[in-house]
């Protein structure tokens, strides 16, 4: 065959200007093991790799979590891999993590970057499911420890089909599995003002939401950008707080949307009977209503001598975690040990 009439590789999709901007472009951001100069960059100047996510507070975690050789736990967020991939380097050889997670369009990419970093079957497995069933896949297993994310991932947040942010026009979906339950469109065309009101108070401290529900509940909205502009048209504030009530208002949608404190709730309910005497849980949260959740389940523990120690306090990401991944800003870790 002459060189004329050989094929050619497929050509990359052009884009206007120096870099890529939409997510789907992104090319160097979605495959991270060929271009790792161009994502240390960008994870350099304090932004986070498009499809990817920085795990938070890290060393804090792996600490309170006191890891050694052969234990066995449960990740109950896998998200992108990065906290169980340093949790599963601590607890080789002889250890083994379950991983759990929801989402089914991440969750088979993580499983084959773990596999890939050389964590077989024997030692590690990725099961389907939210949090709060740790119990039921554990089925009377009890684990050296467990750790839980509450943070919703950035690979979510950035991918615009997710409808998880209102920085990108995209579906209003925001359903950790789009398999199941109702898209935030369809459940806040249906909800009423009442019903959105308290959502608002209870999962984002809104201080509009009487305003804001009035003006948003039983409104059908297609795309995360129609219910931003409907939200910045029902406030009358300055462009920094126009944002932050955006923030709150999608925030309080996709906890709703989501069942997050319902499932927080039964994960902490569950947690004791998972562990081991001596065995430790540790869980990142990142705003007031996870933190709060968090702190009295660990405190009635302690007071009922389900655990022998808790933290003192909320663990908080060091300024140089912040100026390098403003997206740690909020997270507060608490840990416990079993009684």
């Amino acid at each position: 065959m002459s060189e004329e009439s050989s094929p050619r590789p497929p050509r990359r999709k052009r884009y206007s200007g120096k870099n890529p901007r939409r997510f789907e472009d992104k090319y160097k951001e979605h495959d991270p093991e060929k271009y790792a100069e161009t994502v240390a960059k960008v994870i350099a100047s304090g932004k986070t790799p498009a499809g990817a996510h920085v795990p938070i507070m890290v060393e804090e975690c792996l600490s309170a979590l006191a890891l050694e050789p052969g234990m066995r736990g449960v990740d109950g967020t896998l998200g992108y891999g990065g906290h169980a991939s340093r949790i599963l380097e601590m607890i080789s050889p002889g250890g083994y993590l379950t991983g759990l997670d929801l989402d089914p369009i991440e969750m088979p990419k993580t499983e084959a970057r773990l596999r890939q970093k050389g964590y077989g079957e024997e030692m590690f497995r990725a099961v389907k499911s939210n949090y709060a069933g740790i119990a039921k896949v554990l089925a009377g297993e009890q684990v050296d420890f467990v750790f839980a994310d509450f943070g919703c991932s950035s690979m979510q947040f950035d991918d615009p089909s997710r409808g998880f942010s209102f920085k990108t026009a995209g579906p209003l979906d925001m359903r950790m599995n789009p398999q199941r339950g109702v898209s935030a469109a369809d459940w806040l065309a249906k909800v009423s003002a009442e019903k959105f009101e308290k959502a608002l108070w209870d999962n984002s401290d809104e201080p509009r939401a009487e305003s804001l529900s009035q003006a948003l509940a039983g409104k059908h909205f297609k795309t995360t950008t129609e219910l931003a502009e409907a939200i910045r048209g029902a406030v009358r504030a300055d462009e920094e707080e126009l944002d932050k009530t955006v923030r709150r208002v999608f925030q309080a949608i996709r906890i709703a949307v989501n069942e997050e404190f319902t499932a927080i709730d039964a994960f902490l309910r569950a947690v004791p009977g998972c562990l081991k005497a001596g065995a430790r849980v540790a869980v990142l949260t990142f705003h007031s209503g996870e933190d709060r959740r968090v702190k009295l389940a660990f405190k009635a523990g302690l007071r009922d001598s389900i655990y022998a120690e808790i933290s003192d306090g909320p663990i908080v990401p060091g300024p140089e975690e912040r100026r390098m991944n403003p997206r740690s800003s909020p997270a507060k870790l608490r840990w416990a040990v079993k009684a």
